[in-house]
């Protein structure tokens, strides 16, 4: 989780990606349509209780799942820390239950080069100019702003 010392980062979405891009491959998702490991995350909002879904890309390295929220402190990763890291992943009628737990800034440097080397082209804009061929220390130094979560079924 963040601390004190961390400022919180997070780059809004513009409308193309809100109106169009997210809800065209959220509802691809929902009727059983994985754009390149997408799914839809459905976790309590932390204020109301409702229920918030957001597409998110699941990416695998080394046989664990994990979560990667590319454009920082968003929404669903607050949801998700207040649900004590509950949370379901919607793939057509298939769910999933998942338990989440928030890597620290040193356990994500692999898993975000991981993420880069594989979804660079859509969120490559969001990390500085850091991509999976810079160095650890390059890696390490944009870990703070992307939060990220190793989730396994419960």
């Amino acid at each position: 989780m963040p601390t004190n010392e961390t400022p919180r980062h997070y780059r809004r979405p513009g409308w193309f990606t809100t109106h169009v891009f997210n809800r065209a491959v959220a509802g691809a998702t929902r009727v059983g349509i994985s754009v390149w490991g997408s799914r839809v995350l459905e976790v309590k909002g932390r204020t109301t209780g409702t229920l918030r879904r957001t597409p998110v890309n699941l990416l695998a390295v080394d046989d664990v799942a994990y979560l990667v929220a590319p454009r920082g402190e968003a929404q669903w990763v607050r949801n998700v820390r207040a649900a004590g890291g509950e949370l379901d992943l919607v793939v057509g009628r298939r769910r999933t239950h998942y338990v989440a737990t928030e890597l620290t800034d040193d356990e994500k440097v692999p898993v975000l080069r991981a993420y880069l080397r594989r979804w660079r082209a859509e969120v490559g804009v969001f990390f500085d100019g850091v991509g999976p061929n810079s160095t650890d220390d390059e890696v390490a130094r944009i870990a703070p702003r992307h939060p990220v979560f190793a989730i396994a079924e419960r």
